[in-house]
């Protein structure tokens, strides 16, 4: 019988060379093929820096914290995301406000953001759903008005753009995954990118507890010792996972045309298909490709996706339930259901389909057929 995984990764025979030569060196934590990678990853995003770390998580907690947010503060997002956002604000001890978003995209509504600042909000954490860009040129401006810090989720973005400008071009700092399902992964790590050099300095530092100088550089200037400026956290990103990182960064372009590719055989598949609705990608988008979802009749998406899985095409849900609806967060702040109605109802209708690069025409067409024999049922 035909299985077709939910997801296979696109690490080649060369990238795996480039591990073994890093792992028959010397220096196998935060070194120069971080700093590379790091120096590669900003020139592709077309932003002055980049700081690689241990997750997207770590990222945005580490730059919700050097842009000074902390207790009692609060940060504006979306409930219709993966609980690494909102988790990364908690870890601040700020708390996260929550406002719905876009029927047609899921993104974070943008002219919603407004009525949800209060005297406490620091800053604004917008999500790039499914790898399209939210609009950030109406956040930014809404930041600006208000003094606010604009930090994006890109977790599902990296390739992406939108009105011309990139993720991370109108931002205070853009956060990035590298986790094993994402676009280019080296199993868990993350990067953030930002233009300010005077907090690209002080994350380096953050990242690695808060000390002057890492092992790196204490080993190449020899016998220097480094001192704790101030508390930060283990975060770093090792020589390993850059080295991983760097040949799928070269081939990220190639990548993402393969993924553009499926994704127009299958929007011409599904489209007017009673029973499946497809996101919207919207004009003046470069969307990043990284999840491809139907949404379907909630009452029957259970059983259209355990059909699915008997057919040998795997699928997962992205995201169920809405952040708030989760048991920590309605304990927390009491939230329920009802409270952010657009959120809840694409949650209870996506579910998300096998899409890299490395399915085959065959197997693309196969996942269709089953999807709408399925769906009639």
């Amino acid at each position: 019988m035909t299985h077709i995984e939910f997801y296979r990764h696109n690490i080649s025979e060369q990238d795996i060379k480039n591990i073994a030569k890093v792992l028959k060196g010397i220096f196998l934590s935060t070194g120069k093929n971080v700093a590379d990678f790091e120096n590669s990853f900003a020139g592709y995003l077309g932003c002055k820096y980049a700081v690689g770390t241990t997750s997207c998580t770590a990222s945005m907690h580490l730059a919700l914290e050097a842009f000074g947010v902390g207790l009692g503060d609060e940060v504006i997002t979306t409930p219709l995301t993966f609980v690494a956002t909102s988790n990364a604000i908690l870890h601040t001890g700020a708390d996260p406000v929550f406002v719905d978003v876009e029927e047609e995209t899921g993104n974070i509504n943008a002219d919603l953001i407004e009525r949800a600042i209060t005297k406490k909000t620091k800053a604004i954490l917008p999500v790039h759903l499914y790898g399209q860009m939210a609009d950030m040129k109406k956040i930014r401006k809404i930041a600006d008005k208000h003094k606010l810090k604009v930090i994006e989720d890109a977790a599902h973005c990296m390739e992406g753009a939108r009105d011309g400008a990139r993720v991370g071009q109108l931002s205070d700092a853009a956060c990035f995954s590298f986790y094993a399902t994402k676009n280019i992964t080296c199993g868990e790590g993350g990067a953030i990118s930002l233009n300010n050099e005077k907090t690209a300095s002080l994350l380096k530092k953050t990242r690695l507890h808060g000390l002057e100088q890492s092992a790196y550089e204490r080993y190449e200037k020899k016998f220097t010792h480094s001192d704790m400026a101030f508390y930060g956290w283990k975060y770093n990103m090792n020589n390993i996972q850059a080295s991983l990182l760097a040949g799928q960064l070269s081939r990220i372009e190639k990548l993402w045309r393969r993924r553009e590719e499926i994704c127009k055989r299958y929007t011409k598949a599904f489209q007017n298909v009673p029973g499946i609705n497809l996101p919207k990608t919207l004009d003046g988008v470069k969307h990043a490709r990284h999840l491809f979802t139907i949404w379907v009749d909630s009452g029957k998406r259970s059983q259209i996706r355990e059909e699915l899985q008997k057919r040998g095409v795997a699928n997962v849900v992205n995201y169920w339930p809405a952040v708030h609806l989760m048991t920590y967060y309605r304990k927390r702040y009491g939230y329920k259901p009802g409270d952010f109605p657009v959120a809840e109802a694409i949650s209870e209708k996506t579910i998300t389909l096998p899409f890299y690069p490395k399915l085959t025409n065959k197997e693309v067409d196969f996942i269709i057929a089953n999807v709408l024999d399925v769906i009639k049922l």
